[in-house]
């Protein structure tokens, strides 16, 4: 229905569906959409979408969980509680879902692969994007501990995504997988340690070096200067986080 890593995926996970002889579990034949009555109501339908989000979500949670090398029942659980909680699905689609999830753990293709090919096809949907984050967290700090690993994995699907790291960032605290923000200390590259004249420092080379009236005079493109201004705005953000917690005026 779909191809990519994704399709491979599914492929795996629904196709013990069919006998060799192309007909259903229990001899009958084979009409129409192949996932008709046969296969969970979820995949009933023709849209691939629906299919795609499916495959998609599931997959990237199999490597989220199982990054750090193994998945642990809190891990399951938290995907389980994602299956009824977010996403209200019946017993057939819950039993579907984790068909997925098994599949993604011992087939092929990798989470960024997965997490692209989710991003093309729901780019125009940004809130489906940002619960893809808060679950890929819930899951992570299911054990008690969000650790660098997940962390960077995580990230790295944030980025593919598109989203603004401050909403990250928000999760991340919020599951408890980092303090106030080392991640904002990263933007201004100084260390969590560096004095509060440190931090106004690098603010104000930073702020300067990518200000987008300052890129422009470089006769810089505008695919590069949509880059910069959105590079500026993390640094402001980040400096605004700092402040905030450090109390600087």
């Amino acid at each position: 229905m779909f191809g990519g890593p994704l399709g491979m995926i599914a492929g795996i996970a629904f196709g013990h569906m069919f006998d060799k002889a192309g007909e259903y579990p229990g001899g009958a034949q084979q009409q129409g959409n192949p996932f008709q009555d046969r296969a969970p109501s979820f995949y009933s339908t023709q849209d691939q979408s629906q299919m795609l989000f499916f495959v998609g979500a599931f997959s990237m949670l199999a490597r989220i969980a199982s990054v750090d090398g193994k998945v642990t029942g809190s891990e399951q659980q938290k995907v389980e509680e994602f299956i009824r909680r977010d996403l209200n699905l019946g017993q057939r689609e819950h039993d579907a879902a984790l068909r997925v999830f098994d599949a993604a753990l011992t087939g092929g293709g990798t989470f960024d692969q997965f997490a692209a090919q989710f991003y093309e096809n729901f780019s125009h949907a940004p809130n489906i994007l940002q619960l893809m984050i808060d679950i890929f967290y819930r899951v992570a700090a299911a054990d008690g501990n969000v650790n660098k690993a997940e962390e960077d994995m995580i990230r790295k699907g944030a980025t593919i995504f598109h989203i603004p790291s401050y909403f990250v960032d928000s999760l991340c605290r919020k599951y408890g997988g980092c303090s106030i923000s080392e991640h904002a200390y990263a933007v201004l590259n100084i260390s969590t340690t560096a004095t509060d004249e440190e931090v106004k420092k690098a603010y104000r080379k930073m702020s300067i070096e990518f200000h987008p009236d300052t890129l422009a005079t470089k006769g810089m493109g505008e695919e590069f200067l949509i880059h910069a201004t959105a590079k500026f705005r993390e640094i402001q953000e980040a400096y605004e986080e700092i402040k905030k917690e450090r109390g600087i005026k």
